[in-house]
């Protein structure tokens, strides 16, 4: 399933509606699948707005319905494209414990994102993508060393990035 960061939703379907289409496009069992939306309407807490039109949607709304509708399937792969966008804090934490969870019964998450603070806390494995190319894979110890640094995933990213060897931005010694 694909969470884009500018979440797309039937603007003159309710919520319900939505994920029952969604449910309908992947062949499920009418009585299991309208179980698990309402176990997803549950986690994704939108009881307070299921039932309206998502024309009236704020963006973190959609975030969280489109999110609902992207595991209705149980999916092996989750792919999210800038998860956190528009999400409150509260939000932001449930889609990440989800993240965690998806990844402990097996399931794969692919996160494309420039929040690297949520890369750090959440990736086993890390690409750093440079105009267009693959510059690093690997856990974030693997990037540390290819790094020569010890420090952040952010410190990281600035070192493998930079223009030229100078361009690398000072770090403390020991961060």
């Amino acid at each position: 399933s694909y969470v884009p960061d500018q979440p797309f939703l039937y603007e003159k379907l309710t919520g319900r509606e939505f994920l029952e289409f969604i449910r309908e496009m992947y062949g499920m069992d009418a009585r299991l699948g309208n179980q698990r939306i309402e176990m997803l309407i549950d986690t994704f807490q939108l009881n307070g707005f299921v039932d309206d039109l998502t024309e009236s949607y704020s963006h973190g709304m959609k975030q969280r319905t489109v999110f609902a509708a992207a595991l209705l399937h149980q999916p092996e792969v989750l792919i999210v494209d800038e998860p956190m966008v528009g999400l409150d804090p509260k939000s932001q934490r449930l889609v990440k414990d989800l993240m965690r969870q998806e990844i402990a019964r097996g399931g794969t998450v692919f996160m494309s994102t420039h929040l690297l603070g949520d890369v750090e806390e959440l990736a086993t494995r890390i690409g750093i993508v440079h105009r267009g190319k693959l510059i690093g894979c690997g856990t974030l110890d693997t990037l540390r060393r290819q790094a020569a640094h010890d420090g952040s995933l952010e410190d990281v990213f600035l070192r493998l990035t930079a223009e030229e060897p100078n361009d690398a931005p000072a770090v403390k010694e020991g961060t």
